[in-house]
C-alpha cells in the first residue's frame, strides 16, 4: 500500500458512533467479499499488519479476519471515497470471507437481467465468470469437485495438467480438427487460469501485459 506510511486518519470522515463501512473486495478475482467496519484502532491495525481488522458491531470488539479459522486476509490496497466516508480494501484471502464457508458473504441472488442478448463487448465475461468460481472453489474447497483437487494436489499437479493439455492442443492443430482444438483450448485456459490462481497472479495483469505489448 504505497503511502500507508504518510496516510492521515483525519482525511475520513467516520459517523457518530466511530465507525466507517469497509468494503473488501478479492485483488485477483475482483469480487465484492464482504462488507465490514472499522474504526479508528482497527484501521491502524490493519495497515500497520497489512491484514485486515474490523469492529465487530454485535459483540462491541475489534476482530482479526481469519484469526480463528486462518481465513486471513492480505491487503494488496486501500482507498477511500470522494467524500472520505467509505473504504475499499482489496485483499488476497486465504480461504472463504463469509462466516458459513462461502467464497464471499454476497451469494443470494435478487436480481439477474437475462432477457437482453450479450453485446459483443461482453464476449470475454465468461472469463472474469471462470476466474471468480475458480477462486471460490480454492476458497471453500468444496469435496467432488475437481478444481478443489487440483488445488489440494498443489502447483505440481496443476504445472503437469498444463503442460498435458498445451500438449493436447498441439495435436489438436497438427490434426486439423476444429472441434478438437476448440475443446482442448478450453481445457488449457481453464488450467492456466488455476494455475494463475494458485500463484495469486490476476487475470488482469496477463491483460495488461499483453496491452503493454500492443
Amino acid at each position: 500500500m504505497t503511502g500507508a506510511e504518510e496516510f492521515a486518519v483525519e482525511k475520513l470522515r467516520f459517523d457518530d458512533k466511530g465507525l466507517i463501512p469497509v468494503i473488501v473486495q478479492d485483488a485477483g478475482s475482483k469480487t465484492v467479499l464482504t462488507l465490514a467496519y472499522m474504526n479508528e484502532e482497527s484501521l491502524q491495525k490493519s495497515l500497520a499488519t497489512k491484514e485486515t481488522w474490523f469492529w465487530s458491531r454485535s459483540r462491541q470488539q475489534l476482530w482479526h479476519k481469519g484469526e480463528t479459522s486462518g481465513h486471513t486476509q492480505r491487503i494488496v490496497s486501500m482507498r477511500y471515497d470522494c467524500d472520505g466516508d467509505a473504504l475499499v480494501v482489496m485483499v488476497e484471502p486465504n480461504g472463504p470471507a463469509c462466516h458459513t464457508g462461502a467464497y464471499s458473504c454476497f451469494s443470494q441472488e435478487v436480481l439477474t437481467d437475462t432477457d437482453e442478448e450479450p453485446v459483443q463487448a461482453d464476449r470475454f465475461a465468461i472469463l472474469s465468470e471462470l476466474e471468480e468460481l475458480i477462486a471460490a472453489r480454492e476458497a471453500e474447497r468444496p469435496e467432488g469437485s475437481y478444481t478443489t483437487y487440483l488445488f489440494e494436489k498443489g502447483v505440481d499437479k496443476i504445472l503437469k495438467k498444463v503442460g498435458e493439455e498445451a500438449a493436447e492442443v498441439i495435436i489438436a492443430a497438427k490434426n486439423r480438427s476444429r472441434e478438437e482444438l476448440r475443446y482442448e483450448a478450453s481445457d488449457l485456459i481453464f488450467h492456466l487460469m488455476v494455475l494463475l490462481r494458485e500463484q495469486k497472479l490476476p487475470l488482469a495483469e496477463v491483460l495488461m501485459e499483453l496491452q503493454r505489448r500492443r
